[in-house]
Parts: structure tokens; C-alpha cells; sequence
């Protein structure tokens, strides 16, 4: 679904984490990737995530850019045409927080639900 819609828990959780860093946040940058850039527009992400953290980069694009995105992580998204969701539809996906290291390679995530505290810990013995 949107960012409006759906990932409010999920930016929550990463701001908290990045609260809890302290002077380690500096060496951590999040960044947000929309997979609904029709309703997720520039203007919407930049309303939209500076609400949970100012340093939370939000990312959009034409759908073949998010497309093209979406295959070099391992992630699933689809539209649902849906009559009573707004504008008809909602977006199923892949709910992770991915984390890259400083050369852009991938090195773990973190499925939906998983607390502020686990991931916290987590980067706090990567850092």
C-alpha cells in the first residue's frame, strides 16, 4: 500500500532505531523506496517522511524504475484492484527492512514486526 497507508509502523520502528543510535546515527542512513509511485508521489514523500525522522530518505520513480528496483532486492509487489480501497486498489508486497553495508552489498533484514530493540541491537554490533 502507500506510505500513507501502510508504513507509518514501519517508519516508527526506523526512527526509534535511529533515536536510539545516538552519535552512531551519522553512520546510518535510512532510506524509504516506494512501490506505489502513482499515489506516492515527490511531493507526497516529502510531506510524508520527514513526519518520522528528518534523515529518512523517501525514494519514488516512474513505475519501470521502481520495477527495475524491485529486482535487485528480493522483494514482491503487485497492485490489487480493490473497489472499496481508496483510489481501488492496494499494493501487496514484501514487508523487510534490507541493510546494505558502506559498498552498497547487501547484509541482512529484518521481516515485518521485528522490534526497534532487536534491530537496534543488531546495528549497535555491526557499527
Amino acid at each position: 500500500m502507500s506510505a500513507r497507508r501502510h508504513c507509518p509502523t514501519t517508519l516508527s520502528e526506523v526512527a526509534a532505531v535511529m533515536d536510539g543510535l545516538g552519535d552512531n546515527a551519522a553512520r546510518v542512513q535510512p532510506i524509504f523506496i516506494t512501490i506505489d509511485p502513482e499515489r506516492d508521489t515527490p511531493m507526497a514523500l516529502a510531506e510524508f517522511v520527514p513526519l518520522f525522522d528528518a534523515n529518512i530518505i523517501g525514494l519514488t520513480g516512474t513505475p519501470e524504475q521502481i520495477a527495475a528496483t524491485s529486482e535487485t532486492f528480493p522483494i514482491f509487489f503487485e497492485r490489487i484492484e480493490e473497489a472499496t480501497a481508496p483510489d481501488g486498489y492496494t499494493m501487496g508486497h514484501t514487508s523487510h527492512l534490507f541493510l546494505f553495508d558502506p559498498e552498497a552489498g547487501f547484509a541482512d533484514s529484518w521481516p515485518y514486526g521485528t522490534s526497534a530493540e532487536e534491530i537496534l541491537a543488531d546495528l549497535e554490533e555491526r557499527i
